[in-house]
């Protein structure tokens, strides 16, 4: 408690001396790359406030701390803040104001708040800017990260920015090779009369060169700029140089001229850039910039206090985003192919789970995880988990984004909990992300009608068909209705994009209550997730996660709706989702009840397909123990 009110301390001490005193520091959790999940050397808003979750902003004023977050990371606030010291800011509750109307209703006219521009992206800093400018307030841009600093005073620096090997990725894997990638880009910039495109984020720059790193723990991606223009590529990584065997691959796929400079050397070349730019004078050199670039490289590619007139910028959503959203065949061959081997190490996990539980063997969630992982480990092309596995037992499911620890107690899993166990890996040839909720013996009437509903959810959704274009968000009541009937919800979106052996978070496009801000409408070709869930507090949590794959449908297609089709919706198109994920639910804790004879059907069929699927895989490596207890798993279920 004395060590997290001491680096509050520090940091007021800090604002007070900047040449402009701070009323207030924002401190948002993000690297410069507007990354989801960020590297030990980024986690500033975790250290000030001792809150690990991946999502949050921080604002520390002269008396107060506050942490706005949303409902996926209540509880563990809760758990993790020092509550004397920091106030939790449920942003998902409508009357909780929002950063920009806290700042301009609770400062005083005049005060000047303070930003490490790095930290924030064009979109976030500009609406704040426009609301404390009309409350007579100020934003300014730090360039020297304060908290930072604090660490520093208090001889607890931040560790040094990871710059490690990087891989090349084949084509037999991608499907499509990097020149190929670049010379549509230039197209593109071509449409749009950009001088040049600046690609900002991690795992774009990586799809982009079909390169792969290990710079943020589970996510294969690599610290790192990317400039295209019409006859150059610079990549700003490490300290400059490649190694052969990437020069050799990015040759081999028709990558010409590349140049490496070092990561630190991006926004002096930005502004070198800009100043040639403008020195030609005759303003049809814009620059294109992706939307959730940071503020640090909008103002250095506009040349923002170099040049007379700053640059016209293109700011909108990443060309690459766009085009990495829509996977090629080769990959999603790659993610179907992948989903069987993982779908083998999930089941012989649950097995192995359940055995040990009812043997009365002392099992915790992080030997749980710890297993699940030497399970993927056997399978081909495995490379990491795809995130921090969640192994939640008991009350522990409850937390959303709960993850065991290490240190300190451990939980073991008993047979009377109600185990949620969230996980993915990242494999050469796709990416997974599965969870299954499993009750370790018999679920209580309670436990087995929450379970259904949400299984109606996922059901609901999985089943679905919809004109394409449609955004993700119109289909997410789908996956709620069930527990909406009965006053009951979820307090996370529904689904995200997810990356061929990059990110398990990508956008654009998701399924949520809340609108994705760049969501361009579904398409067929895309991965999501599926996944709703319920939550009861201190006592059990239950996700059903599945990632799926959208489809064009028609009236012959392979889709339980298919054959009862009538129409395109006018020509749009129709599409669907084929769910990948091959591991079965958990057949007693359903409440046959509560299925309708569509629900029971397409249940049924799920569960025929994952043991025709799986099954083979585990007789042919002589796995019998862990076949029959899949083959009992996927039984038919019957009304009594």
């Amino acid at each position: 408690m004395n060590k997290m009110a001491s680096r509050l301390t520090a940091l007021r001490a800090l604002m007070t001396s900047q040449p402009t005193a701070l009323a207030a520091y924002v401190i948002p959790t993000a690297d410069a790359h507007n990354s989801e999940y960020i590297a030990p050397v980024d986690a500033r808003r975790e250290w000030i406030s001792g809150f690990t979750g991946s999502a949050g902003t921080a604002v520390v004023t002269a008396t107060v701390a506050l942490v706005w977050t949303d409902g996926r990371y209540y509880t563990q606030f809760e758990k993790e803040a020092d509550l004397a010291l920091w106030t939790l800011m449920k942003q998902s509750l409508p009357d909780t104001p929002s950063l920009e109307k806290w700042l301009s209703s609770n400062l005083a006219e005049g005060a000047v708040v303070g930003v490490d521009p790095h930290t924030m992206n064009r979109e976030e800093w500009t609406p704040l800017e426009s609301a404390l400018n009309k409350a007579n307030m100020k934003l300014v841009a730090v360039a020297s990260n304060l908290v930072d600093e604090v660490r520093a005073q208090l001889c607890d620096p931040p560790p040094a920015r990871p710059h490690h090997d990087i891989m090349p990725l084949p084509v037999k894997y991608t499907g499509k090779k990097a020149g190929e990638k670049i010379n549509e880009l230039r197209q593109r910039m071509s449409e749009k009369k950009a001088a040049a495109l600046v690609i900002t984020a991690l795992d774009e720059v990586a799809y982009t060169l079909n390169l792969r790193g290990s710079d943020i723990d589970y996510n294969p991606v690599f610290f790192s700029y990317l400039l295209l223009t019409p006859t150059a590529v610079k990549l700003f990584w490490g300290e400059g140089k490649l190694p052969p065997s990437v020069k050799k691959h990015l040759e081999e796929e028709g990558v010409e001229g590349i140049e490496c400079l070092p990561y630190s050397e991006v926004e002096g070349n930005l502004v070198t850039m800009a100043k040639e730019l403008s020195e030609r004078g005759d303003g049809k050199h814009s620059v294109w910039l992706p939307v959730d670039a940071s503020e640090a490289i909008h103002r250095a590619a506009a040349g923002l206090g170099h040049v007379k007139k700053p640059l016209t910028l293109i700011s909108e959503v990443s060309p690459v985003a766009l085009a990495k959203m829509i996977k090629n065949d080769v990959e999603l061959e790659g993610f179907r192919q992948c989903h069987v081997r993982d779908g083998t190490a999930v089941v012989r996990f649950l097995r192995w789970l359940h055995q040990q539980v009812d043997q009365g063997a002392s099992v915790t969630e992080i030997q749980a995880a710890d297993k699940l992982l030497e399970f993927r480990k056997d399978e081909t092309d495995f490379m990491g988990p795809s995130f921090e596995t969640i192994a939640g037992a008991g009350e522990n499911g409850a937390i959303i984004h709960y993850s065991p620890a290490r240190e300190g107690p451990q939980r073991v899993i008993q047979s009377k909990d109600m185990f949620l166990l969230d996980s993915g890996g990242q494999y050469k040839d796709g990416t997974t992300d599965i969870t299954r909720t499993r009750h370790m013996s018999l679920a209580t009437p309670q436990q087995r009608a929450a379970f259904t509903r949400v299984l109606k959810g996922q059901i609901r959704l999985g089943s679905a068909l919809f004109p394409q274009g449609v955004k993700g968000n119109v289909l997410d009541s789908f996956a709620r209705s069930s527990l909406w009937d009965v006053g009951l919800d979820y307090a996370h979106g529904t689904g995200h994009g997810v990356g061929h052996c990059l990110n398990v978070h990508e956008g654009p496009a998701g399924v949520s209550w809340r609108p994705y801000p760049h969501d361009p409408g579904l398409k067929d070709k895309q991965i999501l997730s599926n996944e709703p869930g319920y939550y009861k507090v201190g006592e059990y949590g239950i996700r059903h996660e599945d990632l799926v794959e959208t489809i064009l449908v028609t009236k012959d297609s392979d889709h339980p709706k298919a054959a009862g089709l009538v129409g395109d919706y006018e020509g749009r198109g129709v599409l669907g989702f084929h769910t990948i994920t091959v591991v079965p639910h958990q057949a007693h804790s359903v409440d046959v009840t509560l299925l309708d004879d569509f629900e029971l059907s397409y249940l049924n069929a799920y569960h025929a397909r994952v043991l025709a699927t799986v099954g083979p895989t585990l007789r042919a490596r002589g796995l019998e123990e862990d076949y029959e207890w899949l083959r009992a798993e996927c039984q038919p279920l019957r009304r009594e």
